[in-house]
């Protein structure tokens, strides 16, 4: 979702990377579809593992409770975004994170985009 978030809000101004240290096998339907109410597609993005090179080739990063399951480089800038977890959850719990996800990512955009 955040991904989603980032690339409406940043268009290419911003790359943008998604990726979990623990991924699952598909995207969550219930984002998907709490994104779509939303007129953002998320349907086409695939779960990936979060890489060392990945953290390496990105200034900012954000963690959502990885913890030290994610990879640490000395001069970027970390941001832990403790969210409860949509997995497994309904859509009417869905939306609300997907509200405070979208609410930091405009914050973040506005303040890289600055």
């Amino acid at each position: 979702m955040a991904a989603g978030f980032l690339r409406e809000v940043a268009g290419d101004r911003i790359e943008v990377r998604s990726a979990g240290s623990m991924p699952a096998d598909q995207i969550n339907p219930i984002a998907v579809e709490a994104m779509s109410e939303l007129g953002i597609d998320i349907t086409a993005e695939q779960p990936k593992v979060l890489t060392t090179e990945a953290v390496q080739a990105s200034d900012v990063v954000i963690t959502m409770g990885c913890g030290d399951a994610c990879p640490f480089f000395p001069g970027k800038r970390y941001e832990d975004w403790e969210l409860d977890d949509p997995a497994g959850q309904g859509i009417d719990s869905v939306r609300p994170i997907r509200d405070d996800i979208r609410r930091r990512i405009e914050a973040l955009a506005g303040e890289l985009l600055a």
